[in-house]
């Protein structure tokens, strides 16, 4: 969608703008992280309530996805992310003045709406500047500037919530001036509305049938991701204070960061590595992860919290970024950003359902029960993960010998 005539230094501009909105939109996500425990503690909410304030945003983000997944083609890239940016603003304002739990549902699907409607249209954006043989790239940049995001999510807001005034809402107040910020940046974009674009209609998403297969494997692979997510958003501070013993914000929110870290780090480290190759470590590294976590659960075992944290941000980073470079080599560019939502729908309803569910199961039967049903169940949608991408590149290297090709998958 860039302009042949934009200049070079426009073009990265763009880019790390887009960039910015995807690690925005990650720290919106993970904002409330390390207040749960307080929420929990201070309204006396249940881990069904407090998982519920987090499933607000994904299942109200699919419900976005599903009925404006494909308006960035119509409308332009830049006016979906405007949208999108200033939704958030809402929802992250809604939390700053929260006097109740109610303000946080409502601030949830304002956040759930922002993230739907600028997510898909910043990762497209940036696929159209980079074009498809940079995908690698892209993905590993994608993937990072998510980790950048979350890592300022927990590590900034544990800081904020352990030492800081005012812990229930100073680090939503810090938040919305880096969405002001952000938002005027978008503004300077250039605009990018399709010349042969007419007016846009709400007809769901459409993913051409040839697509289908890289849609499913792209959607498996970030549902693994984002189902690992969900347990270390929605459940890691009330793990690392209930299971752990860690009774410090700012510990907690220190080792979740790294495993941020650790998704940004192995992210640009691997993105050289073929889907081939990287699906099966992300499989053994989230299957490693879960073993350490039910193992620190029944053991209180801080270091093993640390190892479940920095093997699942090997095994999220991996998933995350093959989903992206499926989608980048195989979808084209009038149908990038209704394939993208179409691939983040099945995610983030994977994350809400695992959420609401591991919430229910925490408060029935303890976390420690909710860790231990929920460790197996993950581990084996990275197994359906791992074999999407396999049954994806086999025909996909007999085309490329047919026709004297090497599509490296």
């Amino acid at each position: 969608m860039s302009a042949s005539t934009r200049q070079p230094t426009s073009d990265r501009l763009a880019f790390w703008t887009c960039a910015a909105v995807l690690a925005l939109a990650l720290w919106t996500s993970g904002a409330a992280t390390p207040v749960y425990p307080l929420y929990t503690a201070d309204w006396h909410l249940t881990a069904l309530l407090t998982t519920s304030i987090f499933a607000v945003y994904p299942l109200v983000l699919v419900v976005v996805l599903l009925v404006f997944g494909d308006l960035s083609d119509t409308i332009g890239r830049r006016a979906s992310i405007l949208l999108g940016v200033a939704a958030s603003i809402i929802g992250v304002l809604l939390f700053a003045v929260a006097p109740n739990v109610g303000w946080l549902l409502v601030g949830r699907a304002f956040m759930g709406l922002g993230v739907g409607l600028s997510l898909s249209p910043a990762t497209a954006k940036m696929i159209d500047i980079a074009g498809p043989a940079n995908s690698a790239r892209t993905g590993a940049i994608s993937t990072a500037s998510t980790a950048v995001g979350l890592v300022f999510a927990t590590l900034l807001g544990g800081a904020l919530v352990q030492y800081a005034p005012f812990p229930l809402h100073l680090t939503y107040w810090i938040l919305l001036a880096v969405e002001a910020v952000v938002l005027v940046f978008v503004w300077r974009l250039g605009r990018d509305r399709p010349a042969e674009a007419g007016r846009w209609k709400p007809h769901g998403i459409s993913v051409p049938r040839s697509l289908w297969g890289a849609v499913a494997a792209a959607a498996v692979c970030i549902s693994a991701a984002y189902a690992l997510g969900a347990v270390v958003l929605s459940l890691g501070a009330s793990i690392g204070k209930q299971l752990i013993g860690s009774d410090n914000a700012f510990v907690t929110g220190a080792i979740i960061a790294l495993s941020m870290g650790v998704i940004g780090v192995v992210a640009l480290a691997s993105r050289r590595l073929p889907l081939v190759v990287a699906t099966p470590v992300a499989f053994v590294a989230t299957v490693l992860a879960f073993a350490s976590l039910v193992a620190a659960g029944s053991l209180h075992s801080l270091g093993l919290f640390l190892a479940f944290c920095v093997l699942g941000g090997v095994g999220y980073s991996l998933f995350f970024a093959a989903g992206l470079q499926i989608v980048s080599r195989f979808a084209p560019a009038h149908h990038r950003a209704g394939t993208l939502s179409a691939v983040y729908l099945v995610a983030y309803l994977v994350q809400g359902a695992a959420a609401l569910w591991l919430g229910a199961e925490a408060t029935a039967g303890g976390l420690e029960h909710a860790v231990d049903l929920g460790a197996p169940v993950i581990a084996g949608l990275a197994l359906v993960a791992l074999v999407a991408v396999v049954m994806l590149a086999v025909p996909r290297r007999g085309a490329g010998a047919a026709a004297g090709g090497s599509a490296r998958i």
